[in-house]
């Protein structure tokens, strides 16, 4: 062998090696970070005495708010003030977002069935119990149902914490909650749940914070100490969208406290996790069970749906605050930047219908409902900081993705939702990845468009827990 080619097969070998090393770097666990649980996000100084202010601040103050009529009729007015609305194209659907003429139908009824009607409404919303209290600093708002001794009887009870996303609220559970708690009234069914909704830091009746870096870590500390002021040292998690993001941090920074967590939307954006999915193309038959292939496959469809659903999401990870400013006291503009989610992320068909397919599996009061909380609270701003945060470098640097999850996790997949990821994917994250589920009818918000599905999988998923790891009931 010539000395040239020695010098390549040299040069070579090392260069493969440096890949090698780089690669497997770039994919290896993390252990957990640390992060502080004391952190304050209030508006002001941070107490000298932290033990002093968790003692005068862990009260939990029960809640009914109600607004005056004043603020009613100032939205009826605004609502009046949609003559200017610009013409859809011809043959335009919701292809180029919210279309406006059905924009036109969707503000009449607000106005003149809704609204005259919302005092029904505001009893509807308060027919849970509602409390506040402090936690880090923010006033944090939080639904809170618990079972009475007497309706434990032959029950396995556990608690659990259900965590929303955007552009939703707690208002998405309300069906949910009444099959976790009310479950005492089915003879047949052995479960009953405690259950703990709060509204995330800067969303509906939650406090946001004036200092930069609540992320979705940070947020999950506070969710944990939520918990454990209400008395639950361990509990269950649900959620999707940020909810899925927040308890998988919770689930990951603390296991201890977590018996298992759910969600309607898991997901492992590693680079490791990425570079799977895209080799699982090549042959999906190893990697997906038979008959769901098109949950995941072709990839391109995803890359394409992804792309032209995504611009609220680069918006929102840049420019929080200059979108806020256009919808803030614009009730109009509002309806139509959230409505439009929940017609195009329930089933990407429905851009192809001139009311969007909303009320093919939504009632419209609760898609108002949703609304009227963003609305009334002024929150549409401090809930769309969080997708900057979650991409500052700050939070980058804790690549939590990268962190072993080893709860007992479970993870519900239905068909028409933004994205999917496989077992395969997810393995490599959650260790104890135990509860794999397809359902073929169902998109983004399931909590809201099908609650009895989400709850039968929820308690499939506490079974195989049970059965799996020994849990104690409360």
């Amino acid at each position: 062998m010539g000395v040239t080619v020695k010098i390549l097969v040299l040069i070579l070998a090392i260069g493969g090696g440096l890949v090698y090393k780089n690669v497997t770097q770039l994919w290896a666990d993390l252990p957990a970070p640390k992060l502080n649980p004391h952190e304050w996000w209030g508006d002001e100084a941070e107490p000298k005495d932290y033990e002093a202010y968790l003692k005068n601040s862990s009260e939990v103050i029960g809640n009914r708010l109600s607004y005056p009529e004043k603020t009613i009729d100032d939205l009826k007015d605004r609502l009046n003030r949609t003559l200017r609305l610009t013409p859809p194209l011809e043959g335009v659907a919701f292809e180029y977002g919210f279309n406006t003429d059905y924009l036109r139908e969707v503000v009449e009824y607000w106005r003149d069935d809704y609204l005259p009607r919302w005092r029904e409404r505001e009893v509807f919303l308060w027919q849970f119990n509602h409390f506040t209290t402090d936690i880090q600093g923010l006033r944090t708002h939080f639904l809170h149902l618990m079972v009475y001794d007497d309706n434990k009887v032959g029950k396995q009870h556990y608690p659990v914490l259900l965590l929303h996303g955007w552009p939703g609220s707690v208002r998405e559970f309300y069906d949910l909650i009444h099959l976790l708690y009310q479950s005492n009234l089915d003879k047949n069914n052995k479960y009953i749940f405690n259950v703990v909704v709060p509204s995330l830091p800067g969303y509906g009746w939650s406090q946001g914070t004036s200092r930069k870096g609540l992320g979705p870590a940070q947020v999950a500390v506070m969710m944990r100490n939520l918990m454990l002021r209400l008395g639950y040292d361990k509990f269950f998690i649900q959620g999707g969208d940020w909810g899925s993001v927040i308890g998988s941090n919770i689930a990951t920074l603390y296991p201890d406290n977590v018996l298992g967590y759910h969600s309607n939307m898991c997901n492992n954006l590693s680079p490791k996790s990425l570079a799977k999915g895209l080799v699982a193309e090549f042959w999906p038959s190893l990697f997906v069970p038979s008959g769901f292939e098109d949950f995941f496959f072709p990839k391109s469809n995803e890359l394409r749906y992804l792309m032209e659903e995504s611009g609220y999401f680069h918006i929102q990870a840049t420019k929080p605050d200059t979108i806020g400013a256009a919808l803030t006291g614009n009730p109009v503009g509002l309806a139509a930047y959230i409505l439009e989610k929940f017609s195009t992320w329930t089933n990407a068909s429905y851009r192809s219908l001139p009311d969007g397919g909303l009320t093919k599996r939504y009632k419209m009061d609760a898609l108002l409902d949703n609304l009227m909380i963003y609305y009334l609270t002024n929150s549409i701003t401090t809930s769309q900081r969080l997708y900057a945060e979650q991409y500052a470098q700050a939070q980058r640097d804790l690549h939590l993705e990268r962190v072993p999850t080893r709860v007992p996790t479970g993870c519900a997949r239905f068909k028409s939702d933004i994205m999917q990821f496989l077992d395969f994917q997810l393995k490599d994250k959650y260790k104890n990845l135990v509860h794999s589920t397809y359902h073929k009818k169902g998109g983004h918000f399931a909590a809201l468009e099908v609650p009895k599905v989400l709850y039968k999988d929820f308690i499939d998923f506490v079974k195989t827990v049970e059965r799996k790891f020994k849990i104690k009931t409360l």
